[in-house]
């Protein structure tokens, strides 16, 4: 441990999943780092969220390499953080309990079949079953399976959880984690760099801010005089009452999954997705809609939901809904998240955009911005990520509020 000298080198908005893995990451390497939110911790996106770490919903291209060096990493880190902290500390409810998609219908099998042989051939472990091979992986799913792709790599921790732990590390290396600060902009110098992060308690002079504020991000970027499309897509999520165990075996989603991720509709889509917790609950989703920061929890998204999610799993027509929940995941509209300093204001930085896969990518987005901030040769390519890609376009979105 070593003591922080007065004011740090990097201040991190947000204390989520991302913001807590670039701090993690930066302080690693010695990097002094103060990490501030304006609400209690990791309470936002990924208090909302279910905690996958996936590979099965993403195409080749560079989200899945990103995803890939995330799955590495996270277990990697988790031995890592409870060696420091101890195992208490470190626990989080990391399961690597794979990821099974099913074809409901015959002309989803060839689909089905495509994705999976791409993303084999990218790297990704992938079985291809029959109809006959789901029931010895999920033997609640409906008989009218056609197909079924198992992908042993997909994993679950418990997001607040993962978050705190890697903040505990943090203040462990001399890091400040504070809470109930509202960040409103930076200041810069005569030469347009960094000097502060401006907040309702005052100016905190830094070298460097890392704008790590989930589906706020874009609204912090342009108070800090860089505007960035990073935009709330809103999420809602159905909790069962406790089951019995192995009633759900692995995260389970119709084949459709993936088309309704990397879609860009601002109109509410939903499709199948299907999970136990350690606890005997069920999370199903999921939903997509551009809504602005409405909190409103739609009766018909939730009746959806629950429709479909009985389509997959026959028994949940009988089961309680316990209780529902939302959440507002930070979306781009080329769907790839934004990692790296921004050349418009030298010393801010973005670790933003990952929308609904931030759990799973916070572990390798994490090690990349520390890597390229630190000047180390970064684990896999930047580029795709930067801010000023030909992907992202600042025009205005009809939803943003």
């Amino acid at each position: 441990m070593h003591v922080l000298r007065q004011h740090p080198d990097v201040v991190v908005v947000g204390s989520g999943i991302t913001g807590a893995a670039c701090a993690e990451s930066l302080t690693r390497r010695g990097v002094r780092v103060t990490v501030l939110d304006r609400g209690p911790l990791a309470s936002g996106t990924t208090a909302c969220g279910e905690g996958n770490l996936l590979v099965s919903d993403k195409a080749p291209g560079p989200e899945l390499a990103l995803a890939q060096a995330s799955l590495r990493r996270w277990p990697a880190l988790l031995a890592e953080l409870a060696e420091e902290l101890g195992p208490r500390k470190a626990a989080c409810e990391y399961e690597p309990k794979g990821g099974l998609v099913v074809a409901l219908g015959e002309r989803d099998v060839p689909g089905l079949r495509a994705f999976a042989a791409a993303q084999r051939a990218a790297g990704v472990e992938v079985r291809d079953l029959s109809a006959a091979d789901v029931p010895a992986y999920e033997p609640g799913v409906t008989r009218r399976a056609r197909a079924a792709a198992f992908y042993p790599e997909d994993a679950q921790l418990q997001p607040v959880l993962a978050a705190t732990a890697l903040l505990a590390a943090v203040r462990a290396r001399g890091g400040r984690v504070r809470t109930g600060v509202r960040a409103t902009g930076v200041h810069h110098g005569a030469d347009g760099r960094v000097r502060a992060l401006l907040t309702d308690e005052g100016p905190v002079p830094c070298g460097a801010v890392v704008n790590a504020c989930g589906p706020w991000a874009g609204s912090f970027a342009e108070a800090a005089g860089a505007p960035l499309p990073v935009l709330p897509r809103r999420g809602l999520v159905l909790v069962t009452a406790p089951l019995p165990p192995g009633t759900v075996r692995h995260k389970v989603y119709d084949a459709d999954y993936a088309a309704a991720v990397g879609s860009g509709h601002a109109d509410l889509q939903t499709s199948t997705v299907v999970e136990a917790t350690r606890a005997g609950t069920v999370l199903i989703g999921s939903s997509r809609e551009r809504v602005g920061f409405d909190e409103r929890v739609r009766l018909r998204v939730l009746r959806e939901l629950a429709r479909k999610a009985a389509a997959l799993f026959p028994a949940l027509r009988d089961v309680h809904a316990l209780r529902a929940y939302g959440g507002f995941r930070p979306y781009t509209p080329d769907h790839l998240p934004v990692i790296g300093e921004d050349p418009r204001r030298p010393g801010l930085w973005h670790a933003g955009g990952h929308e609904g896969a931030g759990i799973g990518l916070a572990a390798a987005t994490g090690e990349l911005l520390a890597e390229l901030y630190a000047g180390q040769p970064p684990h896999l390519a930047p580029e795709p990520f930067r801010v000023d890609r030909p992907g992202l376009s600042t025009e205005e979105d009809p939803c943003r509020t």
